[in-house]
């Protein structure tokens, strides 16, 4: 009897895992193919605009992975109530970015709303002398989440989608640099998609960028990437989705490798 039991109990446990599986999953297809709400949809045609110019077909894909994303991500408010209104917004911004992308946000189960910028207090090491920086922030990306977001900044970002400032996509660009286990500009590349062709363009225009900065030129991508590679990485896919004209002319092979990773083409959008 014992000796049953035994054999039996893998398959037991096998079973219970496929079959929560298979429940997660159907849940999971279930949601990525549920439309908004008419109401959600004016919502976020109104604090979201750039999703107008989103191709027709990809408009389903957008919804199905917001609905995803609302049932996934748990919104917590510090000193700020929240609302349908916020969370909308910084789904479509979210989503936006994986539209049409396998990547997804995996590990991240918690975003937090402050009422305006925040402090955030950070260690810096240089050799053997250990200090701490506190900074005011707009938003903040950690490993695993959350995401952490200034909420007039995040609603401003959604509202002028031509400005080059997005702190949403910008933190969410940080969330993908980090499936690969680090944030360095590198993320989880397209299938096919060669890392060698990437990293001469991320270093070239990065090296680029850099020097404007320094010599104190104005640049098309904000100049706070210039402080690091995974800096330039985000503030360059918000260049690319707000000003994707401008980029493709001054960085065609960077545009090049954004629209092959993200499979868009935001120049074409009109």
């Amino acid at each position: 009897m014992f000796y049953l039991f035994f054999i039996a109990l893998p398959l037991i446990v096998l079973a219970v895992f496929l079959y929560r599986w298979f429940q997660r999953q159907s849940r999971r297809n279930k949601l990525l193919a549920t439309p908004l709400t008419a109401e959600q949809r004016q919502i976020v045609d109104k604090l979201v605009p750039i999703t107008h110019h989103l191709p027709e077909e990809l408009r389903p894909a957008l919804e199905g992975k917001m609905n995803l994303f609302l049932d996934q991500i748990t919104f917590h408010g510090n000193g700020i109530e929240i609302t349908e209104e916020m969370k909308l917004s910084i789904a479509a911004q979210a989503c936006l970015l994986v539209v049409n992308s396998p990547s997804w946000y995996d590990t991240l189960r918690t975003v937090l709303i402050y009422p305006t910028a925040f402090h955030s207090r950070h260690q810096r090491r240089d050799g053997y002398v250990v200090s701490e920086q506190d900074n005011i922030v707009l938003g903040e990306s950690w490993a695993r989440g959350p995401v952490i977001l200034s909420w007039p900044h995040a609603l401003q970002g959604g509202l002028d989608d031509h400005d080059g400032h997005n702190v949403v996509i910008h933190e969410f660009t940080h969330q993908l640099d980090e499936l690969t286990g680090s944030t360095n500009g590198i993320p989880v590349l397209r299938k096919g998609q060669a890392y060698e062709a990437w990293e001469k363009a991320m270093l070239d225009a990065f090296g680029a960028h850099v020097a404007r900065v320094e010599h104190g030129r104005k640049t098309l991508i904000d100049p706070y990437g210039a402080t690091g590679h995974e800096e330039f990485f985000a503030e360059a896919i918000v260049t690319f989705f707000e000003k994707p004209n401008a980029f493709r002319r001054e960085e065609p092979a960077l545009y090049a490798q954004f629209s092959e990773l993200l499979a868009l083409d935001p120049a074409e959008w009109g």
